[in-house]
């Protein structure tokens, strides 16, 4: 059975490695002419994530390419003294099991455990796809599958060529996110150094194996901006008038804006569809129920659906038509549960008052003082995220009659 993937980024690889540990053929297309290696921005794999990258042979690689950021520096806007606190146990307080890693590390290591199994076509993309299976691209010759998934993002191919523009699915939940690379001028070694103030929220750390640095900007807007997410000069320009003036350090890093090697912008936008699935194609991950970027354990809900997919597909020996269902049925629950927590972790991230500023960083003090038992108990009493993390139980799949197991491999 032929199944097409479009993504190579997190989804993509990972639905890629246990559909051919079940014994289905796997084609990955890729809009990016190679894999990325720019880094990218910090994820955080929690529990359910960790178990399956486990199952596949990977953590190991995971955890030696983890950032390793331990410490947390809080200013408030307008405040001299600065929270310092434990950020390892925080993330402990959450989560049982939890590492932090950049983007694209993620997924190269990823696709390292699949390249040899799985057929990657880089630099091409999805134009058509017919009812019968055949696809048409925008460099290859058409070929028929038997299925397709869209792994391909918030902003998704395969969505809109099968359900229809993004528009009819997407809630701007309030709030914009840009990440860029820039020198660690500040010789962030293990450590988070943030300013918080009402509306907006800034963050800059590095990777203890890189030796450069991210900064990660979110800001509120009561209504969406007039910038499509490929114009980039606009986004800096919004960028830079959502946090001008906010402190000399976030004036430095904004001048970054010009030389930076790799910047990334979009709203937070939440993806609510009736259905993933449309006869023979599906969806994972972002591109069919991303809870918003930053703020809804999107990449960690990207692995979990793509697991859940890929067994739900040799549990029903192929057939799509109960498949898909039972995919849906089994991700429900994480999916509504990710959209909650990111409302939520939204609201605390970015502040909307100075009780709310104080709040954060008193409470990012306090979690962190605390021993672990009592920390992660009130985590889980004052956010959905903390229940959420540890309340998903990962099933064993068996493969199919036949199927060879996978060569871990990074």
């Amino acid at each position: 059975m032929r199944i097409l993937v479009s993504g190579a980024s997190v989804a993509g690889p990972v639905l890629a490695h246990w559909l051919t540990r079940y014994g289905f053929s796997v084609t990955v297309v890729e809009r990016a002419p190679a894999p990325r290696r720019t880094g990218g921005h910090a994820v955080d794999l929690f529990r359910p994530a960790m178990d399956i990258s486990e199952k596949m042979g990977v953590l190991p690689y995971i955890e030696q390419r983890a950032t390793g950021t331990r410490r947390l520096t809080v200013h408030q806007e307008g405040s001299r003294r600065p929270v310092r606190a434990d950020l390892s146990k925080i993330f402990g307080a959450a989560s049982e099991r939890h590492v932090e890693i950049m983007r694209d590390e993620l997924s190269e290591i990823y696709y390292g455990a699949t390249r040899d199994d799985v057929e990657y076509v880089f630099g091409d993309s999805i134009t058509a796809i017919s009812p019968d299976g055949e696809v048409r691209f925008e460099n290859a010759p058409p070929r028929r599958f038997d299925l397709v998934v869209g792994a391909d993002g918030l902003h998704s191919n395969v969505r809109r060529l099968v359900f229809g523009a993004e528009s009819g699915f997407s809630t701007f939940i309030g709030a914009y996110l840009g990440v860029l690379t820039l020198p660690n001028v500040s010789d962030l070694d293990g450590e988070l150094l943030m300013h918080v103030g009402v509306g907006r929220t800034v963050g800059m750390y590095g990777a203890r194996h890189l030796g450069e640095a991210r900064a990660l900007f979110l800001f509120r807007s009561e209504r969406e901006l007039d910038c499509h997410h490929r114009d980039v000069p606009r986004q800096k320009e919004l960028l830079r008038g959502a946090f001008a003036g906010m402190h000399a350090e976030v004036d430095g890093w904004l001048d970054e804006l010009d030389r930076t090697p790799a910047f990334y912008f979009d709203s937070i936008t939440q993806l609510r569809m009736d259905t993933w699935s449309r006869g023979r194609v599906t969806l994972v991950g972002d591109a069919g129920y991303c809870p918003g970027p930053a703020v809804g354990g999107s990449t960690s809900l990207a692995v979990l659906g793509a697991y859940v997919l890929a067994g739900e597909l040799a549990r029903a020996g192929g057939d799509h038509e109960r498949a898909f269902p039972a995919y849906e049925r089994a991700m429900a629950e994480q999916v509504r549960g990710s959209r909650a927590a990111a409302l939520g972790a939204a609201k605390t991230l970015i502040p909307t008052s100075r009780l709310g500023v104080r709040g954060l960083a008193q409470g990012v003090r306090l979690i962190s003082a605390l021993p672990a038992g009592p920390s992660r108990a009130l985590l889980r009493l004052t956010t959905k995220s903390g229940r959420l993390y540890e309340s998903v139980t990962v099933d064993d799949y068996a493969p199919m009659p036949g199927a060879a197991p996978a060569r871990p491999s990074a």
